[in-house]
């Protein structure tokens, strides 16, 4: 099946792309004539003493510089705040050309465009309204997808199937099942596909894992890790859609709701915030678009949580007023087949009450530390935090600890664009593969079904579902789409 066939049919601006000249037959000097072969050589002598024999560096690639024939083509699909973030980390790459962009507002492919002619000295690049667009050039090699979360998955399946390696902000999907899709494709295409998890680019949180990983801190025993939660309220009142934005096609597949002040913005009305991060029909809420974060780390330090049946219960708040409905508190449990246990918790976001679910204090007075977010091994001879501000262990000397040639190290990367890009040439494996992206989102969604249901389920690895529990099993389902944006 073409890629296009999951989507409508869209009007194919031609003119935005221009066509590749067609490849003549070149001509061979025993195919000339006498006057043909001389008239041939002599122009070729008076062009070569017309001009100088210097070559500019930047086309041989000499002197630090890259030669356009190999640099990497890159395509942006969403460039609202997080995607130009991620932009400005590919404009920086020597060997990586940003040639498209695309988002379905104006003002957010306005600043993207600006900023691209601010890193290429005033040339700009394509610009798309539709994103199958884009991913129908030939000459993009891989795309950047940073949509809202209800996008992510339809995107980056059409991606991978039009042949563009992936660099995927998190969260993934919107279920389970549209996880296990993208990775099936992400396979069956061999596409180099990189998560947005970037602090496995962290040398600290790199650390932190093979402390555990090579029995630093002894037998693993507990690991704590906490995030922000959403947070409640947002206008519930209709208003006309911002003007430069194509609301129809934001929603996309998500229900048909009239547009809200802030749900696509957080600075509309002025003093705004979005509301989509935390609202059911386009996310998870923060239990995954923060939360993923800590809880890969916690799953690149303890890989075998999900090597064997794996329990889980959890409890959570649900706002029931305004426009934000996904957790502002939760507490959720995990049992490893190997006895480890994690507990994760989502910590105050405009949400006042301070319940057993989001007061840390406890924890920050045995960590010495506890910002926002972060991630917590406990073992029989220590412990190690790592967050974005700082790795702490008890006791203090695991910070300076060396490792032997024969102890499992970790991938090592110090950015994460610059380590897809370098997959991409090499067709090798990224600091954060489809495999291990999908293993870190399934274990949000297993946070989330928990608090939903409140009661304990045993999710099994191996088989990709709760162990008799049906209604937990509906919801790892496909979650209906609003035609015609439909996967299949």
């Amino acid at each position: 099946m073409n890629w296009l066939s999951f989507y409508p049919p869209y009007h194919n601006h031609a003119a935005s792309v221009p066509a590749r000249p067609a490849l003549r037959p070149m001509k061979t000097e025993a195919s000339l004539t006498r006057r043909q072969f001389i008239q041939h050589h002599l122009r070729a002598a008076l062009a070569a003493a017309s001009f100088p024999l210097v070559v500019p560096g930047s086309v041989l690639g000499a002197e630090g510089n890259v030669a356009p024939s190999n640099r990497i083509a890159i395509g942006c699909i969403g460039v609202g705040p997080q995607g130009r973030g991620d932009l400005g980390n590919f404009l920086n790459q020597p060997d990586a050309r940003v040639v498209a962009l695309c988002d379905v507002a104006r003002r957010n492919l306005d600043q993207a465009v600006n900023q691209v002619q601010q890193r290429y000295a005033g040339q700009g690049c394509a610009t798309y309204h539709d994103f199958r667009e884009l991913l129908g050039r030939k000459d993009i090699d891989a795309v950047l997808i940073a949509t809202p979360d209800h996008w992510h998955v339809g995107v980056a399946v059409a991606a991978a199937k039009a042949g563009k390696d992936i660099y995927l902000e998190k969260p993934m999907g919107l279920s389970v099942a549209e996880d296990q899709m993208l990775r099936q494709v992400v396979r069956a295409q061999k596409r180099v596909f990189q998560f947005g998890t970037q602090q496995r680019s962290s040398w600290q949180f790199r650390l932190a894992c093979e402390l555990v990983r090579n029995g630093r801190i002894g037998k693993l025993k507990q690991i704590n890790v906490w995030c922000a939660a959403s947070r409640p309220g947002g206008p519930t009142k209709p208003v006309p859609a911002p003007d430069g934005l194509d609301y129809e096609r934001w929603l996309g597949p998500a229900p048909e709701t009239p547009y809200t002040d802030g749900k696509a913005f957080d600075d509309d009305p002025p003093g705004g915030w979005k509301t989509w991060w935390f609202n059911y029909d386009y996310a998870l809420g923060f239990i995954a678009g923060w939360g993923v974060h800590p809880l890969d780390i916690a799953y690149w330090g303890h890989p075998e949580m999900l090597k064997g049946p794996l329990e889980v219960e959890g409890r959570a708040v649900f706002p029931t007023q305004g426009a934000c409905n996904t957790a502002v508190a939760w507490d959720v449990n995990f049992t490893g087949a190997d006895g480890v246990r994690m507990t994760f918790r989502g910590g105050r976001n405009n949400y006042e009450p301070v319940t057993a679910m989001n007061d840390f204090r406890l924890w920050a007075q045995k960590y010495g530390r506890c910002q926002d977010h972060g991630t917590a091994f406990e073992g029989t001879d220590g412990w190690v935090l790592v967050d974005r501000g700082a790795i702490q262990t008890s006791p203090q000397r695991l910070e300076e600890e060396k490792f032997g040639p024969t102890e499992p190290r970790l991938l090592q990367s110090s950015n994460h664009v610059r380590n897809f890009l370098d997959a991409v040439r090499s067709r090798s494996r990224t600091v954060c593969p489809i495999e291990e992206a999908v293993q870190a989102d399934v274990l949000c969604h297993l946070s989330d079904i928990a608090t939903r249901l409140n009661r304990r389920l045993t999710w099994d690895p191996a088989r990709e579902e709760f162990v008799g529990d049906a209604e937990a099993n509906r919801r790892l389902a496909m979650r209906p789409r609003r035609m015609p944006w439909t996967l299949s």
